[in-house]
């Protein structure tokens, strides 16, 4: 047997997984976006998901999506850029990544207690002689505590475009008169686009369907579609609604993987 064949059947196991995993639970979802509840088809799913309610609930979705990609790009940019410069960059590197290992709902837990009523941040802003805030149930709370979350999947592409680039062309436009601004502005930010556009990617896509911390943190007062699957497979026990509004949600995030995928690449050219 070949090399070639060989090869050919070590892909069988991912094959396998791939099907079980990744296809079939895709082609179970737009199935049952066909059904109504008695289980009849209809295409009754999809013309409600484009009713006034629903597209304010997508609206939100890619208001708050945007909202935390962007916050997480403007803090991840400059961190990525500092460990970049760091003596122990690969220990700064393991401590940013070490909260990723940790259960997300317990995250989540944990600032509950912080932004509780007699949590850390209430008593810090009481030392501070601004006194207690409500800071639970907030946009504030559900934005901080989804970038806490995603600001590691916007630092990594970006250190890893940092550290392939290579420092003759910094040095060469500092050489040529470039100041550092100038040099981050036309030298640096181009040549790691790729990285940029990867990190919003990461950040952006999961960030459109997140459900527990609206439920947790937000108190439900940040309603978006991934709240709204949840309800309807779990609550109202609407699956084919749910199916739907999953459906429209998968084809808006391929949408976004095609315009973002091809700009990455002539980004890290």
């Amino acid at each position: 047997m070949t090399e070639r064949a060989w090869r050919n059947w070590y892909l069988i196991p991912y094959g396998i997984w791939l099907v079980l995993f990744v296809v079939a639970p895709i082609v179970f979802l737009v199935y049952e976006s066909f059904l109504d509840l008695d289980g009849h088809w209809t295409l009754s799913n999809y013309k409600s998901v484009w009713t006034p309610i629903y597209l304010k609930m997508m609206a939100y979705s890619f208001w708050y999506a945007f909202l935390i990609t962007l916050v997480s790009l403007l803090i991840g940019y400059p961190t990525a850029y500092w460990l970049t410069k760091t003596r122990h960059k690969q220990l700064w590197l393991l401590l940013l990544i070490l909260p990723m290992w940790v259960n997300l709902l317990l995250k989540v837990y944990a600032f509950l207690g912080l932004f509780g009523t007699y949590g850390l941040a209430n008593d810090l802003l009481k030392a501070l002689g601004v006194g207690p805030r409500q800071l639970l149930f907030t946009d504030f709370s559900f934005v901080f505590v989804s970038v806490y979350i995603f600001i590691p999947f916007m630092v990594l592409p970006i250190f890893n475009a940092l550290e392939e680039l290579p420092p003759s062309l910094v040095d060469a436009a500092r050489d040529l008169g470039a100041s550092a601004w100038t040099t981050f502005r036309r030298v640096v930010f181009p040549l790691t686009l790729g990285g940029v556009k990867a990190g919003c990617q990461a950040v952006f896509i999961p960030a459109l369907s997140l459900f527990m911390i609206t439920r947790l943190v937000a108190g439900n007062r940040v309603i978006t579609l991934g709240t709204a699957i949840e309800q309807h497979f779990l609550v109202t026990q609407n699956w084919g609604m749910g199916a739907t509004i999953a459906v429209v949600l998968m084809i808006a995030m391929a949408v976004i993987v095609v315009l973002t995928g091809s700009g990455r690449k002539e980004g890290s050219r």
